[in-house]
């Protein structure tokens, strides 16, 4: 077989198993995959075993696992396809989930009562099967979730910059997906799928989104700018909100002092801009 040029990001390929819909493409057992979900709050999907940290995953994530290694789990996501090793007690049963976290963050209580000691951090995109609600508090396996910090799986935001400015302030962690930390494509995909919009993980994949806003054309709320190796979103047409290694956090930053800065810093110039 001649070899195929695939983004192993986006490639349920484990180097021994792989997906049936990559047969004839790749050189591989074939298997149907595992439904499952991710079954703690936080954590890493690596490039490898052990390896570096491609994207923070949250809990209730949908996910296929396409090979279970030693003490890790090769898995592509439901939310943007994206592939890698997690371990494999990070690893549950598919989750029916009825609501997600809407809030920059929130917490499991083991009782309804504020004056509790939380036994767990939840992050915003966390998607839970509630089994009963009140005024204050939902009900999940494992305890008690404030019901104002949840919304029910469907019922999306609509301003992706409204979202991101949740984020205001997260310090700044490659790969990150949470108020822990995030990155600049992390940003952008919380605001995004926060509106119920399927959006990729990495800057380079989010420049194929939408289409081209010519130079010179007024930019938009929530249209996004991209310099080689980062994006940002467009809160004003000459103000951006961006996760940045500059000042290591979320922040607004003015779209012409960006430019400059980042072509000073050997960044280069805006590459894209887009509108989603």
């Amino acid at each position: 077989m001649a070899p195929v040029t695939l983004d192993r990001r986006l490639t349920p390929f484990s180097g021994r198993f792989a997906l049936e819909s990559l047969r004839g493409r790749v050189e591989a057992e074939f298997v149907v995959g595992e439904p499952g979900a991710v079954a703690v709050p936080l954590d890493d999907l690596e490039d490898a075993q052990g390896g570096a940290r491609e994207r923070l995953l949250m809990l209730g994530e949908p996910l296929v696992v396409v090979e279970r290694r030693g003490d890790h789990a090769f898995v592509q996501m439901g939310k943007d396809d994206y592939c890698g090793w997690l371990a494999a007690g990070a690893v549950g049963p598919a989750v029916e989930a009825t609501h997600w976290v809407a809030a920059a963050g929130t917490h499991l209580y083991p009782e309804p009562r504020v004056q509790a000691r939380a036994v767990a951090a939840l992050p915003f995109g966390a998607r839970l099967a509630v089994e009963e609600t009140g005024e204050k508090w939902a009900r999940v396996a494992g305890g008690f979730v404030p019901a104002m910090h949840l919304r029910r799986v469907g019922d999306w935001f609509h301003d992706p910059v409204a979202v991101a400015e949740q984020f205001m302030g997260t310090p700044y962690l490659w790969g990150g997906n949470s108020r822990d930390g995030i990155d600049c494509s992390g940003l952008v995909q919380a605001a995004f799928t926060g509106c119920g919009r399927v959006c990729p993980g990495d800057s380079d994949l989010q420049a194929a989104l939408g289409v081209d806003v010519p130079d010179g054309a007024l930019l938009r709320r929530g249209d996004l700018v991209f310099w080689k190796g980062h994006v940002a979103l467009v809160a004003e047409p000459d103000l951006i909100l961006h996760a940045n290694g500059h000042s290591m956090d979320v922040r607004f930053e003015g779209l012409a002092a960006a430019i400059a800065r980042i072509a000073a810093q050997g960044g280069g110039p805006v590459t894209a801009r887009r509108r989603v």
